[in-house]
């Protein structure tokens, strides 16, 4: 269908450390869940309501899958932009499941962290400029701009 959009974006914190697993091929994926919370007073109460959220988070591209290994910890406050997909497997006696799971893609993809607990995860080191440098290269998204329709002569 042209002219559909499937963008998910979330911010939350991680509630369990990234499981990262490799394949033969060489490629590699990471798996997480990720909180997000809402609140509100209730009207008729005046009690302060929380809801919880969990989300499944799968990264498919390699860069990122190296920035979530290298600095990405249970507690993690991080935004997300990727993609929503549902996909349906066969539990041990042989039902079928769902899962739904937001999905970050080879150049669909974006994470930020928003906080430094991931900095007690590298040995007391903490993130430099190269580290930064390094991480905002690999989380770019290629610019439009960049694709230029004329012919180089």
């Amino acid at each position: 269908m042209a002219g559909s959009v499937n963008k998910v974006i979330i911010m939350g914190n991680l509630g369990k450390d990234p499981e990262i697993r490799n394949f033969p091929n060489g490629g590699r994926v990471c798996n997480f869940s990720v909180a997000t919370s809402e609140s509100w007073r209730d009207k008729n109460s005046g009690e302060k309501q929380e809801r919880t959220q969990w989300h499944n988070i799968s990264i498919l591209s390699d860069p990122l899958v190296n920035i979530a290994e290298r600095f990405l910890k249970k507690g993690s406050k991080v935004y997300l932009e990727g993609q929503l997909e549902t996909r349906k497997w066969q539990d041990n006696s042989g039902s079928d499941r769902y899962s739904t799971e937001i999905v970050l893609r080879p150049y669909k993809g974006e994470i930020t962290l928003i906080d430094n607990k991931a900095d007690s995860n590298m040995s007391n080191e903490s993130m430099n400029n190269n580290q930064m440098d390094e991480i905002q290269e690999n989380s770019v998204s290629p610019n439009v701009d960049d694709f230029d329709d004329e012919i180089p002569f």
